[in-house]
Order: C-alpha cells, then sequence, then structure tokens
C-alpha cells in the first residue's frame, strides 16, 4: 500500500531498538546523578536517558550540533520532551561520561530530573504571536536566569515545573503547573468600524467570542462590545484586526500556582491565581522574577519532602500560604478559601 500523509508516522518507527527489545519489560528506573535516568528492563537492559535544557525558539545550527551529538553518542536518537528538554536516548552505559563531557563542553546544562526545576514551557510571546499580553522567550529566560541553580541540582522537596503563556488563551501549559506565569489583558477590544467594514466576517467574528461579548451593530455595518461580558481573551483579534486588544499601559502578568498534571500521590489540580496583576517591564521582568523565586523560596522552607507546591498548599490551606508568602489576597483571586477545593475537583479518572 503507498505512503500517504494522513497524520503523523507511528511512533515505534522512531523508538531505538533497545526501547522496541523491551517495550512494556522495563522493571525499574534510577536517577545516577542528576539529568541522568536509567532505564532497566526485565532481562537487564539499559537504557540513560541523558537531559538537557534548551531554548524553546532554536536556530537550525543548534538543532544539527544537537543531532551531531546524537549520532556520536546514541545512534542517532534523542527526543525532545513536552516541556522543551532534549533527551539523549543512551543505549551503551560506556558513551553516558564521554557524551556528558561533550556537552559540559559545549555549554549545554545537564538536569530536570527528579527533585529539581524542569525546563520551563513557554509560548510564543512578542516575537511570533499577535495577541500576547506580555513577552514569553525575555520572562522565561529572567526567570531561568535567577532559578537556575535548581536545574542542576535535586535540592528541591519536589518535582518544580513552571510554565509561561502570553495570554489566558493559554497555549502553555499554566492550567497545570506547579508555578505559572500568564500575560493578561485588562482592557477590552478597541472596535475600528472602518477595518471591520472593508474585510471582516460579522458572523465569524461573533460566533468567535466566547462568552457572547460581542455583537453586531447594524447602524455602522460593524460591531459593539459589551464590556461587561468580555474575558479579555483576544479571540476576536485573530478574526479581525479592527478588534485591537493590545494595550501598552494596562497589560500585564499575573501568577498562578499549585496546578500539576501528574496523578501520583493525589489527583491533578488546576493553577489558581495568586498575583493578579504586575507590570510589563522588559527586558528582564524584576518583580515577575521576585516573585516567582520568593514563591520557590518560601515552598523549599515549609513543604515536606516529595510535596509538590500544590500539595503544600492543600496541607497548610490557602490561609496559610497567602500569610507565610506576605501575598495580599483579594477578590480577584481563587473564589474562597472553604469551597475552592470543591470547584477545582478534578481526577485522571473518568467518571459516569
Amino acid at each position: 500500500m503507498s505512503r500517504i500523509d494522513a497524520g503523523p508516522p507511528n511512533y515505534r518507527e522512531m523508538l531505538p531498538p533497545i526501547i522496541l527489545q523491551n517495550y512494556g519489560k522495563w522493571q525499574y528506573h534510577e536517577l545516577p546523578q542528576p539529568g541522568v535516568l536509567k532505564h532497566v528492563s526485565e532481562n537487564g537492559s539499559e537504557l540513560y536517558s541523558v537531559r538537557v535544557g534548551s531554548p524553546r525558539l532554536v536556530s537550525i545550527d543548534f538543532i544539527r550540533e544537537i543531532c551531531d551529538l546524537a549520532d556520536t553518542y546514541c545512534d542517532g536518537y534523542l527526543r525532545f520532551t513536552s516541556r522543551n528538554n532534549i533527551e539523549f536516548l543512551v543505549g551503551d552505559p560506556v558513551k553516558v561520561a564521554p557524551l556528558l563531557q561533550a556537552l559540559e563542553a559545549k555549554g549545554l546544562p545537564v538536569g530536570g530530573t527528579g527533585n529539581a526545576l524542569s525546563n520551563i514551557v513557554h509560548t510564543q510571546g512578542w516575537v511570533h504571536c499577535h495577541t500576547p499580553a506580555t513577552d514569553a522567550s525575555g520572562i522565561v529566560k529572567s526567570v531561568m536566569d535567577d532559578l537556575f541553580e535548581h536545574f542542576g541540582h535535586m535540592d528541591l522537596p519536589a518535582k518544580l515545573k513552571i510554565a509561561m503563556a502570553c495570554c489566558l488563551n493559554m497555549c502553555g501549559a499554566v492550567h497545570c503547573s506547579d508555578i505559572a506565569i500568564l500575560g493578561v489583558h485588562r482592557t477590552p477590544p478597541r472596535v475600528n468600524d472602518e477595518i471591520i467594514q472593508k474585510g471582516t466576517e460579522i458572523p465569524t467574528l461573533v460566533g468567535a467570542c466566547p462568552t457572547g461579548a460581542i455583537r453586531p451593530n447594524p447602524k455602522t455595518k460593524s460591531v459593539v462590545v459589551n464590556e461587561e461580558r468580555c474575558m479579555y481573551c483576544g479571540n476576536c483579534y485573530t478574526m479581525s484586526p479592527g478588534m485591537q486588544i493590545l494595550d501598552e499601559k494596562n497589560d500585564g502578568v499575573a501568577i498562578l500556582v499549585g496546578g500539576k498534571v501528574s496523578n501520583a500521590r493525589t489527583a491533578p489540580s488546576f493553577s489558581r491565581l495568586v498575583i493578579p496583576f504586575m507590570p510589563n517591564n522588559p527586558p528582564r521582568w524584576p518583580e515577575v522574577t521576585e516573585a516567582v523565586h520568593h514563591i520557590v523560596d518560601v515552598w523549599m522552607k515549609y513543604a515536606r519532602r516529595g510535596e509538590r507546591v500544590g500539595e503544600w498548599i492543600e496541607r497548610i490551606g490557602w490561609e496559610k500560604f497567602f500569610g507565610l508568602t506576605g501575598l495580599p489576597f483579594s477578590d480577584k483571586l481563587i473564589d474562597d478559601f472553604i469551597f475552592s477545593k470543591e470547584t477545582f475537583r478534578t481526577t485522571a479518572a473518568f467518571k459516569y
């Protein structure tokens, strides 16, 4: 049968031979050192995953460089994780140490495993996106520089996953990360009647609003926005450049905490808002960087071994969290201290 372009290729075609031979037979894994995972199968075969942090946006030269390393030390096999880490899949234990030396010589950081900070997943921001409330690459660079010591050392109470999304449409994982940085718009879109009249399909524009805040305006042959219903998401700008959502003075950054995807120990949970707004202050975003660092420091000081940020907060309560961190609590944050657990309840298992 001829090969057709109907979706991605079968993932098994991309697996290293050692994984194919031991598929479903892996017995355990361990962490010989930060950034190195050792997987052992039932028959004693060993696979080493060497995890390396990488930027979200990379050049062709960088890709060629890491592919050359993969060709040299692991028969060309590597993969990117969902948080933008590179994992070199090494089937020969003898090649692990030379690979680590080569990575160090090139300045590529190894870490992000165990009780450490993983690479920060983020969206496009000002580099490419058309509706960002803030930058992504700049903030992530600033925060990662500040917390970088926790990437290569497993010195945290538990694993720490930070995410960054440049608007609340959340192309990133801010809804389910230990600490999430979110760009927020605070003003409704400004309607440009002339642009909408000339080149906008109004029914599509109206249908794009998730809250029904946009309605046709027959008098102007354009649209009108019900500002009380607007959630400042920017979906309308995607449909028409006549719905400008960007606002230099009022756009900024919010911080959420306590989310996770893992079903270990406790059910998955959504992140909750704890800092509703901080200003955009490029190029290093000192307010955002300081806030994230402070939350991490308090978590490290008071959490028990193995407690993710959300699990720690669940144990001590939201009142204690805001007290320990010194963050002001307002009506802009989680719904209330008593019922937040029930309204944000979720699980990885299906319920009928």
